[in-house]
């Protein structure tokens, strides 16, 4: 072609994309052009696995620059692997489409010089491949670009250190091209953005393929929404590629006196907005796509989590590594006492404690589990505290992760003496779902038991915990029920493991009134008369406030009253009080697990009495040693206490603990208050009834909100 010819030609062409100018935005939702697409689209069923080329079209896209300084590349050793584990693909794919990429190539070249139009460039590709699938016609073309593209760089880059380079480049007028890249670039710039954003589709396209169809299918409104817009995607693609080859052809054959109309460069840079456009729309319905992928793939390993757990196994491992992390790629524990990366491995055939919880498991928690662990580590000869814990920290999957997340896990992790999962986002979805429905875990710590083999001896073994310490080893439903047929309503059921102060004053045969409330005046008004009585009736008494099971600040303020005005003894570590009150909690919630919270068990009505005082203001409980004479609301005890002179002429006969329990009990009887319940969503298992421990009557149920502004944040909570 003489250069006369050849110029009329590129005027041509150019005259044939300003008149296209005006139909390129519309022509995506013109049904006639979509038509003839999809009239190219016969494919012959064939597969074929586009990865490799799309990996190797990359490689020659990314580093084809006009920039001095060479792309980054993986290390020496890391870029051989790679290169050797794909050279197999690319042989095997190019055996079977060199021909067809060969010929685009030179039609893209040849169209581009004949001043053929971009649409009807773009319709011939799409029928020279009609026998492909839409992501195989899409890599294909731009393999074919790849060639062209990839040669014009590849000699910019060496001709100045190649002799046989040198001569090529000269043909291709490449010198003179690049001492004039100055003014080239805005026109280089055009073109690498408009290739990222072709790239970007081409991706999207390729993995829309590569879903997996046991997962997904077409009858999933997202992946059959986002199929529908694949061929107008691939045709828009195609044609941005036929443009970018069309700049290339002209600059080589023209030489850098070829300018940059700007017609073209609208061309340009509409197809990259165009181009952008959809591949953010493909991206959302991509992302839709993983999204029922990743549902349906964590409902299968649920279940499979279900069955697991229903089987038979020789050991843990199996168990162990379904829960945490199921490959051998690393360590997935941390060991608390050296703090360095350990092996699944250590918890083989071992009693596994599971401490599952959020990131919010209190200080207090903490302090006492701690406590509890290092007493049983200083007998870990005995077979009774054989036994290792292993935090699972659990966070919603859906929350992203955040620094403070991150400095949080640190600061906990950091001070626990067993072992630790390394990281969170070790835990899959699936056990979250498992954990949350299976072991009824919401926010508050549980404590699941697994023997040597496996298999769960208890869900929640955190009650027992608190109640019986290492005393409860092996921790299983049987051990539990056990252990309460040897408990009776003594005063040691409520703070043993507590105080030792008490447990002296129970040896020595003493009085003790335990009480709580956050009734400042109440408090001074019952502790005075209980002294009063006291001293009347010359029995030696003690007093012991233990607060509330909630209000801190509320608590500290009568703490501050008792310690000026000497009132009576009490805990001075708050954590104590908290102690107290959770072993009471879990005393409940021990009995609900064991489906045993409306028997007719003396002990536990007068457990439930005391949680339900609690709710309703202060309270008191009179033991003599460790005998229990009276657990009552705090009016009707200071009744009773004021009242004395109209029972104490029953203490020569009956003796104080008899008067005093049944004038309580005229009284209670009289006034009979509301009892109360509260279980906060985040309990876990929660009794669907319970009944009333003073009438026996089932009780109502109610929901509440409660705002505890000394907590610093409301919580929302169930009242029953």
């Amino acid at each position: 072609m003489s250069l006369r010819s050849l110029a009329a030609a590129t005027g041509a062409n150019m005259q044939l994309i300003k008149g296209d100018r005006g139909g390129m935005l519309s022509m995506s939702d013109d049904s006639v052009m979509m038509k003839q697409v999809q009239a190219t689209h016969a494919p012959d069923g064939r597969e074929v696995d586009v990865a490799p080329l799309l990996h190797l079209v990359e490689d020659i896209l990314n580093r084809a620059t006009l920039q001095v300084e060479p792309p980054l590349l993986a290390s020496q050793a890391h870029a051989e692997m790679e290169e050797k584990n794909h050279q197999i693909s690319y042989s095997i794919v190019l055996d079977a489409l060199s021909y067809v990429i060969d010929r685009i190539s030179c039609e893209i070249a040849y169209k581009a010089l004949g001043g053929a139009d971009a649409h009807g460039t773009t319709m011939t590709i799409l029928e020279t491949l009609t026998s492909f699938q839409w992501d195989a016609k899409l890599v294909m073309t731009l393999a074919a670009f790849a060639l062209h593209y990839g040669e014009f760089w590849l000699l910019a880059q060496i001709y100045s250190s190649n002799q046989l380079a040198k001569s090529m480049a000269i043909l291709k007028q490449l010198p003179t091209i690049l001492e004039h890249s100055g003014p080239l670039k805005p026109r280089f710039d055009a073109l690498n953005k408009l290739i990222k954003a072709i790239l970007e589709v081409t991706r999207s396209v390729v993995k829309f393929k590569e879903l997996p169809p046991s997962y997904i299918s077409q009858d999933v409104p997202a992946l059959s929404a986002a199929m529908a817009h694949v061929p107008a995607a691939v045709y828009w693609t195609v044609r941005a590629i036929v443009a970018c080859a069309n700049q290339i052809t002209l600059l080589t054959t023209m030489g850098h006196e070829y300018a940059l109309t700007t017609t073209e460069s609208w061309e340009l840079s509409t197809l990259e907005h165009k181009l952008t456009n959809i591949h953010e729309h493909m991206r959302k319905e991509l992302a839709t796509c993983h999204q029922h992928i990743d549902e349906k793939r964590s409902l299968e390993e649920y279940k499979m989590l279900v069955d697991l757990f229903e089987m038979i196994h020789i050991d843990n491992m199996k168990v162990l590594k379904s829960l945490i992390y199921s490959k051998d790629d690393m360590q997935p524990l941390v060991d608390g006492s050296t703090k360095r990366r350990v092996s699944i491995e250590v918890l083989r055939r071992k009693n596994v404690l599971l401490l599952i919880s959020d990131l919010n498991i209190s200080n207090d928690e903490l302090a006492i589990l701690e406590q509890i662990y290092n007493e049983s580590r200083l007998h870990a000869t005995r077979l009774d505290s054989q036994y290792e814990v292993v935090w699972v920290p659990l966070v919603d999957p859906s929350i992203q992760w955040t620094d403070a997340m991150q400095t949080k896990f640190d600061s906990l992790q950091s001070t626990m003496p067993w072992y630790t999962v390394h990281h969170p986002s070790l835990i899959r979805k699936a056990v979250v779902k498992f954990v949350r429905e299976q072991w009824h875990f919401r926010n508050k710590p549980i404590l699941v038991v697994l023997d040597p083999q496996g298999k769960v001896v208890s869900p929640n073994a955190i009650h027992m915990m608190w109640i019986w310490g290492s005393n409860a080893f092996p921790f299983t439903s049987r051990r539990e029920e056990d252990l309460w047929n040897t408990e009776a309503w003594k005063l040691e059921l409520l703070v043993d493991g507590i105080d030792p102060m008490i447990l002296n004053w129970i040896k020595e045969g003493k009085y003790i009134f335990l009480y709580g409330g956050d009734d400042v005046e109440w408090v001074r008004k019952f502790t005075n008369s209980a002294r009063a009585v006291a001293s009347a009736a010359r029995i030696p008494l003690e007093m012991v406030y233990v607060g509330k099971s909630s209000k801190r600040e509320a608590i500290r303020r009568v703490l501050a009253t008792i310690t000026v005005e000497k009132l009576s003894y009490f805990w001075q570590d708050l954590t104590m009080i908290w102690f107290f009150w959770t072993r009471l909690e879990s005393m409940l919630f021990s009995k609900i697990q064991l489906g045993k919270i409306d028997d007719h068990d003396p002990m536990m009505q007068e457990i439930k009495k005391l949680l339900s005082y609690d709710k309703e203001g202060g309270w008191a409980i009179l033991s003599n040693g460790s005998n229990i004479i009276s657990n009552g609301h705090g009016n009707t005890v200071l009744t009773t206490l004021i009242e004395y002179d109209l029972w104490k002429e029953h203490i020569p006969v009956k003796g104080f603990d008899l008067s005093f329990d049944e004038h309580h009990k005229k009284i209670h009887g009289v006034t009979y208050p509301c009892c109360r319940f509260e279980f906060p969503n985040t309990a876990g298992r929660i009794p669907e009834s319970m009944r009333c421990p003073e009438c026996h009557r089932t009780m109502e149920k109610y929901t509440t909100f409660l705002c505890c502004h000394d907590v610093g944040n409301p919580h929302e909570s169930s009242l029953f």
